[in-house]
């Protein structure tokens, strides 16, 4: 029998999830993930972590004890942008200068893991999970750099790797469905928002039982509705708006073309129109597909993903045209 709709993690994970209570849930996917014990200490009071209205960053900062003992900062988050690769370093080096502690030696700099959960398709490759680090080579005799002893005992690491931040990246989409251990078990519900009885990895008990859509409470629910209608209503934007905007270009481009092929020639006429119908178009349709991201994003990340200016996109969130 299948299980139980669960609410998705993206937004448990800024919602119900920021609660202590629930940290078992957090514990369990860092620890299938990471192949070790992970206790979450804390969620990090950062600039990365406000939960206002406005906020349009969907990430969130963890710091966390690891089976050795040691305590990483781990972000969590999710996104879909064309420049994700380039965000997440900036995210990564934003959070390492964040909780460096001030006035101590570059030696205690806090070890940070990027966790990304993607719904979308970011490159190419076979696989579902990536890891990424930081790792030296020699360019005449290919050997790795490896830290010294007396650098282990100082950085209480055993490789450079170990130093750098981690990444690791979810392609969530493109899991199989075809569950091998209690990792699998938990890539399955993030992409289906569904936990089999049957399933036994770390922190899914938990899971299942705080996450049911049924036990939300009244506000809970109907917060996690507009999420979940606000999503839909994105994808059909952006999937939509492109054939749109091309459509309505061609037929106010027509209308151009005909007038000025009085002048021109019907010809000629009729492909200015065309090129000038489509830019129209194309430009009408970034505007719309701005006006329904000012709740979710910031203007610079608006600029950048619908091509408009900055300047632009301001005068759209100050109720212009």
């Amino acid at each position: 029998m299948p299980g139980r709709k669960l609410v998705s993690f993206d937004w448990a994970i800024k919602k119900i999830l920021r609660d202590k209570a629930n940290f078992a849930v957090l514990e369990g996917f860092l620890s299938e993930l990471l192949r070790e014990d992970i206790q979450v200490l804390e969620l990090l009071d950062s600039e990365s972590n406000q939960d206002d209205l406005g906020h349009k960053y969907n990430r969130v900062d963890l710091k966390v004890r690891n089976s050795k003992g040691e305590i990483v900062i781990i972000e969590v988050q999710y996104e879909t942008e064309f420049d994700f690769l380039q965000r997440i370093v900036h995210g990564t080096s934003k959070t390492v200068v964040e909780h460096m502690e001030k006035g101590a030696p570059y030696s205690k700099l806090p070890k940070v893991i990027s966790v990304s959960i993607l719904y979308f398709d970011l490159g190419k490759g076979k696989d579902y999970i990536y890891r990424g680090g930081t790792s030296f080579r020699g360019l005449h005799h290919d050997d790795v750099l490896e830290l010294s002893p007396q650098q282990k005992q100082l950085y209480g690491r055993e490789k450079v790797s170990e130093v750098c931040p981690e990444y690791y990246l979810i392609k969530v989409k493109q899991f199989d469905d075809a569950v091998r251990d209690g990792l699998d078990e938990w890539i399955y519900f993030l992409k289906h928002e569904e936990i089999k009885d049957k399933f036994e990895a770390k922190g899914l008990k938990e899971a299942k039982e705080r996450l049911d859509v049924l036990k939300l409470s009244k506000e809970e629910r109907a917060a996690y509705e507009r999420y979940c209608e606000n999503l839909h209503y994105q994808a059909s934007m952006v999937e939509s708006s492109y054939g749109m905007g091309k459509l309505e270009g061609k037929l106010e481009g027509l209308e151009i073309g005909l007038e000025k092929g009085k002048e021109i020639g019907l010809e000629k006429g009729k492909e200015i129109g065309l090129e000038k119908g489509k830019e129209i178009g194309r430009k009408e349709e970034r505007k719309a597909l701005a006006r329904k991201l000012l709740d979710l994003m910031d203007v610079d990340t608006i600029a950048r993903t619908t091509g408009l200016t900055t300047e632009e996109v301001a005068a759209l969130e100050r109720g212009g045209q």
